[in-house]
């Protein structure tokens, strides 16, 4: 097995891995991803039992959960995933790849806009498919299956984003996972765009491209699936965890409707309660 080198795999002083600062043993099975750093509180504040607070390691019952700040963006995703990755299936000894490899749990607690009128502010939507208008995967060797090929093609054709932007790509959720999250759940495809503003169609003081964007991605339909919602991160879990042999799932907070115009009242409020709910499920069935 060829040794990894210093400069590719990097460990800091104490032996953890570079961004993400963790030894293999500091990380669980069922990993909960959050973008923003002080999401990982108001997430662990619901353990039964906290083991380490330097990445917020705990207990939910007899479940051994990890909570971890991935920041925002595919670009982010790409260190996290990788490292997780690493932290569970490269031996830091040898800087060698495991014989046997481990997959593990990815679940994303995570706000984004709704793009339909009857998915409402507050709710609560788990993405069926990443579908990325970014361009991470495309350094990647990622295949899909022939649904995903032809639900991609069809989506390409509809938006003809493709003239525009870097050619889109796809991956599913974990079916092991979403079936657990169908009760009080929206379900549908979760767009990942590179931005905030512009490549979510949003006009401040800038004119954008693609000023159709939203109402294009709101009237996609392939078959009984149609796009739910749109955010930073979604197709960047689901396209790696699914190159690295992991189980992902995007569930996310409405925190505005980008048909209705509105946004909600109380953000906090709001993914709190699907803190609690992912928490419970996991808990129960994961």
């Amino acid at each position: 097995m060829a040794r990894i080198a210093e400069s590719e795999l990097i460990l800091n002083d104490r032996g953890a891995i570079y961004h993400l600062n963790l030894l293999p043993q500091e990380l669980a099975s069922n990993i909960i991803l959050v973008g923003d750093p002080g999401r990982v509180k108001q997430v662990s504040k619901y353990f039964d039992e906290i083991e380490i607070k330097s990445e917020h390691r705990g207990l939910i019952g007899s479940k051994r959960i990890s909570v971890i700040s991935t920041g925002i963006g595919t670009d982010n995703i790409d260190i996290a995933l990788n490292e997780i990755d690493a932290l569970v299936n490269i031996d830091f000894n040898t800087r060698t790849i495991k014989p046997k490899l481990i997959s593990v749990n990815l679940i994303r607690i995570g706000t984004s806009g709704s793009l339909q009128a009857d998915i409402p502010v507050d709710g609560h939507v788990a993405g069926t498919h990443g579908l990325g208008i970014d361009n991470l995967l495309n350094f990647y060797r990622l295949e899909q299956n022939e649904e995903e090929k032809q639900l991609l093609h069809s989506f390409v054709t509809h938006t003809q984003l493709h003239g525009q932007v870097s050619y889109p790509y796809i991956a599913s959720a974990s079916a092991a996972i979403l079936k657990h999250f169908v009760d009080g759940f929206h379900q549908g495809i979760t767009v990942t765009c590179p931005g905030f503003y512009g490549p979510q169609g949003r006009i401040l003081r800038l004119g954008v491209r693609n000023p159709n964007l939203i109402s294009s991605l709101t009237s996609f339909r392939f078959g009984q699936h149609r796009v739910a919602n749109f955010e930073m991160e979604t197709s960047a879990i689901y396209s790696l965890g699914r190159l690295l042999g992991h189980h992902c799932l995007s569930l996310n907070v409405i925190v505005a409707n980008r048909i209705t115009q509105q946004f909600s009242s109380d953000p906090a409020i709001a993914i709190d309660r699907l803190i609690k709910k992912v928490l419970n499920i996991i808990a129960d069935y994961i």
